[in-house]
């Protein structure tokens, strides 16, 4: 498996991606509404030349989110791998904190996130009610049947 940033495939894979994980590219929190396949990331591709992991970001002033992160198997280092990319692009580009914005139902992620170093910095109540407005088709429960209602902040802080 490779390392390549977005920028260097095909664009109409990256949509595909997004169409087939998330239902479309568009990516709707509390940060804003993105085009998940028009912002800067990184991707694993395999052996088939299908992408088996990707990332996406977005860096304002000194600050970069995380936009999504996608691993399509868990436990081999391909998420782990990816947030590594994000936090030494940010480093070079001064960024003081990585932080990203996830539901509450995503135990998942709270865990891989925290392993990893981050910390919860904000939860914004009744966020995806908003986002629902934008984005209707996002579902109302989620992982292990929990009501997806709020949206979790969290941040790492850059040496």
């Amino acid at each position: 498996m490779k390392t390549y940033a977005v920028e260097d495939l095909p664009k109409n894979k990256i949509i595909e991606f997004f169409k087939l994980h998330w239902g479309s590219p568009e990516m709707v929190t509390s940060s804003g509404i993105h085009d998940c396949s028009a912002l800067d990331g990184f991707a694993v591709i395999n052996e088939e030349d299908k992408i088996f992991g990707l990332i996406t970001y977005l860096i304002i002033d000194n600050e970069c989110e995380i936009i999504s992160l996608d691993s399509m198997e868990e436990g081999k280092g391909i998420g782990t791998s990816l947030v590594q990319e994000v936090e030494n692009l940010a480093i070079k580009k001064n960024c003081k904190i990585v932080k990203l914005i996830t539901t509450n139902d995503n135990l998942l992620a709270l865990k891989f996130y925290q392993k990893r170093g981050f910390i919860l910095s904000q939860i914004i109540l009744n966020a995806v009610e908003k986002a629902r407005k934008v984005k209707p088709e996002i579902p109302l429960i989620g992982n292990d049947g929990i009501p997806i209602r709020d949206e979790i902040e969290l941040i790492k802080v850059l040496n």
